[in-house]
């Protein structure tokens, strides 16, 4: 039997079909930009898919219990500040608005600039409701059962999805990285390798595809790094390092000790950064030193290694490592 015409599609079936409509798997978004062709209606990765979808589902929900006499997705789009300021009303935290909005603002292609958009409310770091304190999915994670998987992420950075897929045949040694260039030398491995040899106290990486199908070398680090590289050098190639990752597992928090254990390790002290430029007025100014916003203005940090650190996460501006995952510097 055929799909259904999407007039005869329920709300939930008619926003599966649009968000499915902008699938670009395997294009790139970046090229997209460089070549001035528009992305706002294009959906580059299944994880993102994924996590519009779910968001999507919820704003559906919403309008059923709220709305049920609404039978068109069109017609639906009037309620969507309605559904981000009941949300907000409950408290949810400010990420997860800012991500409800991009998802829905997606679908029915609202710009974040559009006057008649919700406006979020801001993302600060004292506002942070993850892996701050105990959480009630705590009472249901054991550490001392999961203690191996704890240690392996807090050594890895791996994203939960990059967890799940890790397979044997991962891991490469430092000494191994310009024979894998040598075998199929191109620009984009150049980059990996190059990126790679940042990490100088490391000796073992694992080669992660990461969000949007990007690669990176994800650098092995602290004590535990032994035990790490020992198990995935055990694990039979294309079988998966970890069978079982345990859903209650804090998994950004991890990420966010190895980033902090990432910049201590390569972070020099601010007063030893050269002043390497002079602004408009004269003044002498450090151009590798990142200075902190919002609540943690007047903290400074060494640009170059908040870069190391970032590249290690899969992340491309430090302002994302910034804002969510160095603690305690």
């Amino acid at each position: 039997m055929g799909r259904k015409s999407y007039f005869k599609q329920n709300l939930i079936e008619q926003a599966d079909t649009k968000l499915r409509s902008m699938l670009a798997i395997g294009q790139s978004k970046k090229a997209d930009k460089q070549n001035d062709i528009d992305t706002s209606q294009k959906i580059y990765s299944w994880s993102t898919f994924r996590t519009y979808k779910k968001q999507t589902l919820a704003y559906v929900r919403w309008l059923k219990k709220e709305h049920p006499e609404i039978k068109s997705l069109k017609k639906a789009r009037k309620y969507v500040s309605d559904f981000l300021q009941k949300q907000e009303e409950k408290n949810l935290s400010a990420w997860t608005i800012h991500t409800q909005a991009k998802a829905l603002g997606k679908l029915y292609n609202i710009k974040p600039t559009d006057k008649d958009f919700y406006i979020c409310p801001q993302r600060e770091r004292k506002n942070i409701k993850r892996s701050r304190t105990d959480a009630i999915r705590d009472k249901h994670f054991s550490k001392t059962n999961n203690d191996e998987l704890i240690k392996f992420c807090k050594g890895t950075g791996l994203r939960r999805t990059e967890l799940t897929e890790l397979r044997g045949g991962c891991l490469i040694s430092k000494s191994q990285l310009q024979p894998w260039l040598d075998k199929n030398p191109n620009p984009t491995r150049a980059k990996l390798v190059a990126d790679a040899l940042r990490f100088k106290h490391s000796d073992y990486f694992i080669l992660v595809r990461g969000k949007g199908g990007k690669y990176r070398f994800a650098p092995i680090i602290g004590e535990n790094r032994a035990n790490i590289v020992d198990r995935i050098a055990h694990t039979p190639k294309g079988e998966k390092v970890w069978q079982y990752v345990n859903t209650n597992a804090d998994i950004h928090s991890y990420r966010s000790d190895y980033a902090t254990a990432l910049y201590k390790a390569y972070a020099r002290p601010i007063e030893t950064i050269p002043y390497d430029r002079v602004d408009a007025l004269g003044r002498k100014r450090q151009s590798e030193v990142y200075f902190c916003r919002k609540d943690e203005k007047g903290k400074k940090l060494d640009r170059v290694a908040m870069v190391t650190a970032s590249k290690a996460l899969g992340h491309n501006r430090v302002e994302v490592i910034a804002n969510n995952y160095l603690r305690g510097l």
